[in-house]
């Protein structure tokens, strides 16, 4: 059966995929994991990815083109999203990862990402009538499409990242109460143009950070996305966390069970996000989605 790997170069990790298909047509995984490789470190301070960053992240996506080819993948396809779509020396990372991976990156739009992001949540949660927001935090942005069942209405990115704003604010330890109001109303701000949406009848979040919280909601030791994918989290919840994580530095928040380790010095931040996502848009709850953009491209270009 025919094997195909995507890879998703983020600003904060980079995603990668391997999907088998059936004879039927059904898509089984054969690999899914991902690597926080800080591609966006400082690059909203300094306009441009640094040198380690690039290193890291170059590394990260070699392994992978290699283990796809050891899996016996006919083809790759990789694509980059907020980081690479601002950074002024995108196109010479682009070209050292093709000179060393053989792997040619595509930069796509923010509407684009929101519409292959909508594709995965809505599929693979069955989400087929109603009105549907679905959202998707990363590193450096986050994509919202609002739409109903299958049809997309509209879609648009904001720069509203986790590294964003724990670099800005200094949210990578134990945060004053003071520093989280500050950070909760820049985000605020920063997501005013929510403040017209209506509320919708569910809303879908995924990305590292929502995975995350949900992964520390349910205890995992270890990551199980069957788990993850179709977990409802409340705002109570969030609200456990934030306080969780304000009052710990990085090493107490990595004892956390459920939280990656690579991301202990951002998930408040992306807490902090998605609880004004919910408050926004008037949902006391949202369902996650494990499947983001990397499953619709999947589909979109192999299905």
């Amino acid at each position: 059966m025919p094997r195909y790997a995507i890879i998703d170069v983020g600003t904060n990790s980079v995603k990668f995929h391997i999907g088998e298909k059936d004879p039927d047509g059904v898509w089984r995984t054969i690999v899914d994991r991902a690597e926080v490789t800080r591609l966006g470190e400082r690059l909203a301070e300094t306009g441009e990815i640094g040198r380690d960053a690039m290193e890291r992240t170059v590394t990260a996506i070699a392994g992978m083109a290699a283990e796809a080819q050891r899996d016996g993948v006919s083809a790759i396809a990789a694509v980059g999203t907020m980081g690479l779509r601002t950074a002024r020396n995108s196109d010479a990372f682009i070209a050292e990862v093709e000179r060393r991976t053989g792997v040619r990156i595509e930069v796509i739009s923010s509407e684009e990402e929101g519409r292959l992001a909508y594709l995965a949540a809505s599929s693979g949660l069955g989400l087929r009538d109603g009105s549907l927001v679905v959202f998707d935090t990363g590193g450096g942005s986050t994509q919202f499409t609002f739409g109903h069942g299958s049809v997309v209405d509209e879609r648009f990115s904001l720069n509203v990242g986790a590294v964003r704003y724990t670099e800005r604010f200094g949210l990578a330890g134990v945060v004053s109460n003071e520093q989280l109001r500050a950070t909760l109303d820049a985000i605020a701000q920063d997501l005013a143009r929510l403040d017209s949406a209506r509320s919708p009848d569910a809303l879908v979040g995924m990305g590292g950070g929502v995975t995350n919280i949900t992964a520390v909601m349910l205890g995992l030791a270890r990551y199980d996305a069957n788990a993850v994918q179709g977990a409802r989290v409340d705002r109570a919840e969030v609200d456990r966390q934030i306080e969780l994580y304000r009052s710990r530095s990085v090493d107490e928040r990595r004892g956390v069970v459920g939280l990656q380790r690579a991301r202990a010095d951002v998930i408040l931040a992306g807490a902090c996000i998605i609880r004004t996502v919910m408050s926004k848009l008037g949902k006391d709850s949202l369902l996650v989605s494990d499947h983001g953009l990397r499953h619709g491209l999947l589909v979109e270009r192999f299905g």
